[in-house]
């Protein structure tokens, strides 16, 4: 059955199987979406939770204006982004420092230069970047979304969406850039 049937079945007949049908489709997703946010395996399994609980609450408001899947993955994306502005609040309350945003160069950046950083380097760099970056950086190219799924995710402008990706790309290239030169000093350091 496709997903818009099982969803009709759970809510003419609140049919418990129906549910579990769509949560035996999308759990996997939705962890693998959590753990790639929010970087624990027991907050990813709670996180879990807590989204299909949301679902399982909204059902009835899901219009089909789009995929089941796309819908699922926004909630995902939500919570997850949510719960760590909430968990960045906190442990902004407690630090003095407050971060500015660097200035962000207007030129293209080459998406090749991306493509080409080894799995280690590229998770060092994701880990270091802030988590809407990153999230976006992972729907375009991880996920292989297109703009058009990203923006009506996110519920924003396609525009927005491309300006969005532009500053990751250009903030991925500047964490990239920074290790390469720590990278360089300890080397010379070395010699």
């Amino acid at each position: 059955m496709e997903d818009s049937e099982v969803i009709k079945n759970h809510l003419a007949r609140e049919a418990p199987l129906c549910f579990s049908i769509l949560y035996n489709r999308y759990a996997g997703k939705v962890y693998s979406k959590c753990i790639s946010l929010l970087k624990d395996e027991v907050l990813a399994q709670d996180a879990t939770q807590e989204i299909f609980t949301k679902i399982f609450i909204s059902l009835s408001r899901f219009g089909e204006r789009s995929k089941f899947s796309t819908w699922v993955y926004s909630i995902t994306y939500n919570y997850c982004i949510d719960y760590l502005r909430k968990q960045k609040k906190q442990k902004d309350l407690f630090s003095d420092d407050i971060e500015k945003a660097p200035d962000l160069p207007d030129d293209d950046l080459n998406e090749k230069e991306l493509f080409e950083l080894s799995v280690t380097q590229l998770k060092r760099v994701l880990d270091e970047m802030p988590v809407d970056d990153r999230a976006i950086l992972l729907m375009k190219y991880q996920d292989d979304l297109s703009i058009k799924e990203i923006a009506e995710m996110l519920d924003k402008t396609e525009s927005a969406i491309k300006m969005r990706l532009k500053r990751a790309k250009a903030k991925a290239q500047s964490i990239r850039s920074t290790a390469a030169e720590k990278g360089t000093v300890k080397k010379t350091k070395q010699l």
